[in-house]
């Protein structure tokens, strides 16, 4: 829990707020926590393994260094690390497991992250909402964007209520109370058209003499937005004569309370100013083109909804477009008692939805709960035997580093660190199979049977920065060394 100096409150499990969110003054503390939050922004996932490892990576060359009279050699526990970190990534492609990303397959991926954020009832939920936004708005031949996936926010009921919509949200509701509030088969104008009087944006006037010729003026300026009308209802007359499907008018400026009256005559359901971005996403969704001009209306402007239906929760309206055939954007709908619920579901879905672009863009993965660092510790250890000096030192601690992964997760879970970590070990040497810890019960588990999956590119994210960062650190000294030297020259 965070209290800001305003004291507005932040409950949270996710790594990354918790950085964001805290004020670091210490100038290590601050490069470590902006390593963390700039994995997550690249990867979206691993800053708090990101802040295990460097800090523990620090701790095991602190117990070399110390002990080494000549400060002089700092520099090659340093070494050893980037030796270390070339072979770690060779076990990490031989560790990753190359398969078809099914639908079964991201199921188990995104359990994995959601799990880490949220209770197990609730990530149960969240991983088949996540799962099928990814997998609705994936293309062929081009890249995941997730700004596709829109999270909407509802307080409302329940986190469990949290669904996916095949379609999109809009934070408004029609314009006229004659107006149907639910129409099933319907047709969606998207456009960006004036349906009200405007005023002129080049200072003018006009000028009469008689009574007559303001009353022509009037209508001549109501007969232009009159004209604008006709023809949305003559082309809703035309795509919906031989059928009962309903008409739907989405427009991104205003119309004006004659306009909407004569849309509701003719069954039209009417919604404007709407937001861009919601312009946008609607084409996407539900297919057609927006139109900037009435011109050249035809049925092939038009996208289709299975349901557009409006939702009144106390003073505010929602329209709900649904059952879009082939929706290239969707909505996650996030349902939530309060403020903070709903911020830690948004926080949770963001990192879901990462996982799953990684694990498809990857088309591979690798064990979790710890399988991985057991498996690179072992043969880094084996490794070591090959390197010759003082740089054998520092794959030692690169080894041992990494370790920590286990342990936090054996500690979290309240098992002995030293007898989980021993048994999981012992196993892996024996069985030369990636085994981590069942957070469950404290026993070794084989991660691939149990569905734990972590995203390759995490972890090579992880060993490459972290590695630099420990590394860095543990120069300056040479670094300052270096600058004086060079001002006494």
């Amino acid at each position: 829990m965070l209290v800001s100096g305003a004291e507005d409150i932040k409950l949270t499990k996710d790594g990354n707020v918790l950085l964001h969110e805290m004020q670091i003054q210490h100038p290590t503390a601050s490069l470590i926590a902006k390593v963390a939050t700039a994995q997550d922004d690249i990867t979206g996932d691993g800053t708090t393994s990101n802040v295990l490892i460097i800090g523990e990576l620090l701790k095991q060359a602190d117990l070399y260094i110390s002990e080494i009279l000549n400060h002089c050699a700092t520099r090659e526990a340093p070494e050893g690390f980037e030796v270390a970190k070339i072979k770690a990534l060779e076990v990490l492609e031989q560790v990753k497991i190359k398969k078809e990303m099914k639908r079964e397959i991201l199921l188990d991926v995104a359990r994995t992250s959601l799990q880490t954020k949220v209770h197990p009832q609730l990530a149960d939920v969240l991983t088949e909402a996540v799962v099928d936004s990814v997998l609705a708005i994936r293309r062929p031949g081009y890249p995941i964007d997730l700004f596709m996936v829109e999270i909407m926010e509802m307080k409302h009921k329940s986190e469990t209520d949290t669904k996916l919509i095949r379609g999109l949200v809009l934070d408004h509701g029609a314009c006229h109370l004659d107006m149907k509030k639910r129409v099933q088969d319907a047709f969606i104008l998207t456009c960006n058209v004036s349906l009200e009087y405007e005023k002129i944006e080049v200072s003018s006037g006009f000028f009469y003499k008689t009574a007559e010729e303001k009353e022509k003026l009037v209508k001549a300026e109501r007969k232009f937005i009159e004209d604008r009308v006709q023809k949305i209802i003559d082309l809703k007359d035309k795509v919906c004569a031989q059928s009962n499907k309903g008409f739907v008018v989405i427009n991104q400026k205003g119309i004006d309370p004659f306009s909407l009256d004569a849309l509701a005559k003719h069954g039209i359901v009417a919604l404007h100013r709407a937001k861009r971005r919601n312009m946008e996403r609607l084409c996407l969704a539900c297919g057609g083109m927006a139109v900037n001009s009435l011109e050249d209306l035809s049925i092939d402007c038009l996208g289709h909804a299975g349901l557009v239906h409006e939702y009144t929760l106390g003073e505010e309206k929602y329209t709900f477009i649904e059952d879009c055939v082939y929706p290239r954007s969707v909505t996650l709908l996030v349902k939530g008692p309060n403020k903070h619920t709903l911020t830690q579901i948004k926080d949770a879905v963001r990192d879901g939805l990462h996982a799953i672009k990684n694990a498809i863009e990857d088309g591979c993965m690798v064990p979790g709960v710890g399988a991985v660092e057991v498996a690179i510790a072992e043969a880094l250890v084996t490794y070591k035997h090959s390197i010759k000096g003082r740089a054998r030192l520092g794959v030692q601690a690169f080894a041992d580093a990494l370790l920590i992964i286990p342990k936090v997760l054996a500690q979290n879970s309240g098992y002995d660190l030293q007898e989980t970590l021993v048994k999981v070990q012992v196993e892996h040497s024996e069985s030369k199979q990636p085994v981590g810890i069942d957070l469950n019960t404290g026993k070794k588990v084989v991660a691939a049977d149990a569905g734990v999956w972590d995203n390759c590119c995490v972890k090579k994210q992880l060993l490459h920065s972290c590695t630099v960062i420990a590394t860095n650190i543990l120069l300056v000294d040479e670094i300052m060394r270096a600058g004086m030297s060079s001002l006494k020259g």
